[in-house]
């Protein structure tokens, strides 16, 4: 696996290296909790549209990191194509949002599409994205199919 800087936080992961932890539910999609600190907060009194993006960046790679295989953890790594975020509402310093992220069934080639939404202690959905994704070798860097295998622990299956 590569190195990653020593000063810099990996994507999915706590300032120590290991992936932040969420819960998996029956569909499939992955919840994890973020809680809004000082340092998010903008000049408007609110978590600033930047934070919102990483929010999106962690909650995805960790999902990769709880429910793909241990082999395609190491051998894989996605980067983000595109985000695409809607802004609904917000939170601020001290409150807490619930990110809820699924991966689409539209798979093509190396591309994948996940979607997110950040749902607040009411229930409301203060911020919905979707970003699309592409699967890369971390040796080559070069495009990878996500092929069934890779994809299955992700996708609601048809029973």
């Amino acid at each position: 696996m590569t190195s990653v800087l020593p000063r810099h936080r990996r994507i999915g992961c706590h300032p120590s290296g290991a992936p932040l932890k969420g819960e998996v539910d029956e569909q499939r999609r992955f919840h994890l909790c973020f809680q809004a600190q000082d340092e998010d907060i903008d000049e408007l009194g609110h978590v600033n549209n930047a934070v919102w993006i990483v929010w999106i960046q962690d909650a995805s790679v960790a999902h990769w990191f709880a429910m793909a295989s241990p082999g395609d953890v190491d051998r894989y790594v996605s980067v983000v194509l595109r985000h695409q975020v809607d802004y609904r509402g917000n939170i601020v310093a001290g409150e807490a949002v619930t990110a809820v992220t699924w991966v689409e069934d539209s798979l093509r080639g190396a591309r994948y599409r996940r979607r997110i939404d950040f749902i607040d202690v009411k229930g409301r959905v203060v911020v919905a994205g979707l970003s699309e994704w592409a699967m890369i070798d971390r040796c080559t860097h070069k495009l990878v199919r996500v092929v069934p295998d890779m994809a299955a622990p992700f996708l609601l299956q048809d029973n």
